[in-house]
C-alpha cells in the first residue's frame, strides 16, 4: 500500500470537549497509535494543570509526544513538526491510520499542512520587543501589531507575548505583514488527513471547563504549581492554570480570583481555538455526545 493511502485522523475541538477519550476508542477501534499534538502536554514537569491521559488511558493505546520533554528543554512548533513527521513515517509502515489528537491549532497545522516559510530577520529585533513588552506592557505591542498588519491582530492569540512578538518581528524586519508570508505553497504530505471536530453549546462547554478546573485543583493543581514556582519565566509555564497560581504565590492575587482567573482564561481559550479549528472547511463536526458508529462510519467513508 503507497503512502498516499495512509490516513492521519485528526481529532480537535476545544478544551474539555472530550477528544481524548474519542481518541483512544478510534486507536483501539483501529489498533493504531496516538499522536498527542498539545504543545503543553509534552512537558513532563506539567502533568495535572495540562490534563495528561490518567494512567489507564496511556496504557490503552499506545501514545506519543506525552510528557517526552522537560520545561527546560528548548521545543517549537518546528520541531515538533519534524518529529511528527518521522514518527508518522515509521507507524505508517505497520498501520494504515494513525491517530492525532490535540487542542493546538498551530502544531496541528504543522503536521496537516507544514509551516510557513519566513525570512531571517535581525535578531535585535526580538530583543527590542522582549525589554519593551517588560517596560510598556503587552497592551503597547498590541496597538503595534493593529496598526502594521490588521489581519494578523484579529486571528492570532494577541494575549500570547510569544506569538505576538514573532508577528511583530516580522513586520518589523521585512517590513511586509507578517499575514502575507502565510499560507504558500508547502511540501506535500505522503498520507491523507480525516479531520475530525467534537462541539457543544458554549455554555455546555463553558461548564465542562469550569468543572475540570475543579477537579484539577481537587488532583493537586496548587501544589504542582508550587513545585514550578522558581521556574515561573520559563515559556512552558506562561500557560493557563500555571501563569495565574504565579500571580498568587507572589502575593499579587487571592487564591479565589486566581481560580476565576483560570476559569475565564481557559474559556478564552476555548472559544479561540473554535474560532481556528472551524476555519478547516474540511473538518466534519460531531456533537460531544456523539455516537461513535458515526465517527467510524464517516472515517470508512473517507478511506473509500
Amino acid at each position: 500500500m503507497s503512502l498516499k493511502q495512509k490516513y492521519l485522523v485528526s481529532i480537535v475541538g476545544a478544551t474539555a470537549i472530550g477528544k481524548t477519550a474519542l481518541s483512544i476508542k478510534l486507536a483501539q477501534q483501529y489498533n493504531t497509535a496516538i499522536i498527542s499534538c498539545d504543545s503543553r502536554q509534552f512537558y513532563k514537569e506539567m502533568t495535572i494543570g495540562t490534563a495528561v491521559p490518567e494512567p489507564e488511558e496511556l496504557t490503552a493505546a499506545p501514545h506519543y509526544f506525552i510528557q517526552n520533554k522537560s520545561i527546560f528543554d528548548s521545543y517549537n512548533v518546528g520541531s515538533f513538526e519534524h518529529d511528527a513527521l518521522a514518527k508518522l513515517n515509521e507507524l505508517f509502515i505497520k498501520h494504515d491510520v494513525v491517530i492525532m489528537v490535540g487542542g493546538s491549532g498551530m502544531y496541528v497545522n504543522a503536521v496537516v499542512n507544514g509551516l510557513d516559510n519566513f525570512p531571517e530577520v535581525d535578531t535585535t529585533i526580538r530583543e527590542r520587543l522582549t525589554q519593551q513588552l517588560a517596560t510598556d506592557g503587552i497592551e503597547v505591542l498590541q496597538k503595534q501589531l493593529q496598526q502594521l498588519d490588521p489581519l494578523s491582530y484579529k486571528n492570532i492569540a494577541i494575549d500570547n507575548p510569544q506569538r505576538l512578538s514573532r508577528a511583530l518581528e516580522i513586520c518589523i524586519g521585512t517590513g511586509r505583514p507578517y499575514s502575507s508570508f502565510l499560507n504558500k505553497k508547502k511540501n506535500p504530505r505522503m498520507f491523507s488527513t480525516i479531520s475530525v471536530g467534537l462541539t457543544a453549546d458554549r455554555s455546555l462547554m463553558y461548564d465542562r471547563i469550569n468543572k475540570r478546573v475543579d477537579i484539577m485543583l481537587e488532583k493537586g493543581l496548587l501544589e504542582e504549581a508550587k513545585t514550578l514556582y522558581p521556574y515561573k519565566h520559563l515559556n512552558a509555564l506562561n500557560t493557563v492554570g500555571y501563569k495565574e497560581l504565579m500571580k498568587y504565590f507572589d502575593g499579587e492575587w487571592e487564591l479565589d480570583f486566581a481560580v476565576s482567573e483560570i476559569k475565564k482564561n481557559t474559556r478564552r481559550f476555548a472559544k479561540r481555538q473554535v474560532t481556528w479549528f472551524k476555519r478547516n472547511p474540511e473538518t466534519q463536526w460531531f456533537n460531544y455526545s456523539y455516537q461513535l458508529d458515526d465517527i467510524i462510519n464517516y472515517i470508512n467513508q473517507k478511506q473509500t
